[in-house]
C-alpha cells in the first residue's frame, strides 16, 4: 500500500519546507509510551519524567497510540514556516466538533473508554486536550525547542542546498527510504492506499525529531503534507560544544575555534547561539572576525543570513 502524489507543472515551484513545534510535541508522546523505540531521547526523558508525575496524559495517550494513526487535527499543518506554538494550539482549540468526532473514529486505542468520554462531549474534549497540550509544552518540551529547532533549521538547510543543486530527484533520494519520486509522482510506502494530484498551495515538507525514524503523511482535506526524520538526530542530546583541537584553538582562540568546527553545516547566528550557548552578539562578533580572515563566508536566505566555512576554513579544522 501506498500514498501517490501526482505533480502538474508549477507544483515543484510551490513545494516548501516547515517547522512545527506542535508535531514536535504531540511526538513526543509516543517517546514518552515507548522509550525502547526512541532510545536517542532517552536524556530528553530522564529530564522530563520527573517533571510530569503531576500532570495527567490519560486523555492525550488514548488520542495519540503507540502506533498507527492520530487523529489529524491534532496536528495541522503549519501555515507559516515557522509557526508560534500557541498559534498551532489555538487551531486546535478552533476545531470543529465534527471533525474531531469523524478522525477519532480511525483511531485504534487501548483506552476506549478515554475516547468514549471524549467522543460524548468532543467541544469539551477539544477544550481538555488543548489545555493539556500547553500544561505539556510548558513542562516538558518549551525549554528544548531551542535545541530541537536548531537541529530542524540545520536539515533544511542542507535539503535545501540539495534541491537547488540536484533537483526534486535528489532531494527524495535522499529523505527516506520509504519516498520515492518517479518523474512526476512522489510515492511514499504507507499502511494505507492515496492517489491524488498536489492541490492549493503544494506540498509541505516537514522535518522532525520525535517522529523519528518513521515518516508521516496528511492529505485531502488537508495541505498535502510529508513529514521526515531530520537529519542528526542523534547529535540532538549531546553537549553543544563541538570537539576542537587544542592545534586550532590556540592558532585562533578556542571560542573562534569551536564556531568554525560547529560549522560543519551551514547555520545561522541564532542556531550557532543556541549549540554554544552563547548570545547571538557574542557569535556575530566571532563570525566578523571569521569572515574577515576569510576561514567563512555568508549567505542570506530568506530574512536570515547563514554562514559556511570557506576552502580556507575547511583546511584548517581537517587539519587540525
Amino acid at each position: 500500500m501506498a500514498v501517490e502524489w501526482r505533480f502538474a507543472a508549477g507544483d515543484v515551484a510551490r513545494m516548501r519546507f516547515a517547522f512545527s513545534p506542535l508535531w514536535e510535541l504531540v511526538s513526543s508522546l509516543r517517546v514518552l509510551r515507548d522509550p525502547a523505540a526512541h532510545s536517542v531521547h532517552l536524556p530528553w526523558l530522564r529530564a522530563v519524567r520527573p517533571r510530569l508525575a503531576e500532570l495527567d496524559l490519560t486523555e492525550l495517550f488514548a488520542l495519540v497510540p503507540v502506533r498507527g494513526y492520530l487523529p489529524d487535527f491534532l496536528t495541522p499543518p503549519p501555515d507559516t514556516p515557522l509557526p508560534d506554538f500557541a498559534a498551532e494550539l489555538d487551531r486546535v482549540r478552533r476545531t470543529p466538533p465534527e471533525t474531531a468526532v469523524e478522525e477519532l473514529a480511525c483511531v485504534r486505542s487501548a483506552d476506549p473508554e478515554a475516547l468514549q468520554r471524549f467522543g460524548t462531549d468532543p467541544e469539551a474534549g477539544i477544550r481538555r486536550v488543548t489545555d493539556t497540550l500547553r500544561d505539556y509544552w510548558t513542562l516538558a518540551f518549551e525549554e528544548f525547542w531551542p535545541r530541537v529547532y536548531g537541529l530542524l533549521e540545520a536539515d533544511v538547510t542542507w535539503r535545501s542546498r540539495i534541491l537547488a543543486t540536484g533537483g526534486v530527484r535528489e532531494l527524495f533520494a535522499d529523505l527516506h527510504g520509504s519516498v520515492t519520486w518517479h518523474g512526476d509522482r512522489l510515492v511514499a510506502t504507507r499502511d494505507c492506499d492515496y492517489s491524488g494530484p498536489i492541490n492549493g498551495d503544494g506540498l509541505l515538507l516537514v522535518p522532525s525529531a520525535f517522529h523519528w525514524p518513521d515518516t508521516a503523511i496528511m492529505f485531502e482535506p488537508y495541505q498535502p503534507l510529508l513529514c521526515y526524520p531530520a537529519r542528526g538526530v542523534g547529535t540532538l542530546w549531546t553537549l553543544g560544544r563541538p570537539c576542537t583541537s587544542g592545534g586550532l584553538g590556540a592558532l585562533i582562540g578556542r571560542t573562534r575555534a569551536d564556531i568554525l568546527t560547529a560549522l560543519e553545516e551551514p547555520a545561522s547566528t541564532s542556531a550557532l547561539a543556541r549549540r554554544m550557548e552563547l548570545t547571538p552578539g557574542a557569535v556575530s562578533q566571532h563570525l566578523s572576525v571569521l569572515s574577515g580572515g576569510g576561514l567563512v563566508t555568508r549567505r542570506r536566505m530568506g530574512r536570515e543570513v547563514f554562514y559556511r566555512r570557506t576552502p580556507i576554513g575547511d583546511a584548517l579544522v581537517s587539519g587540525s
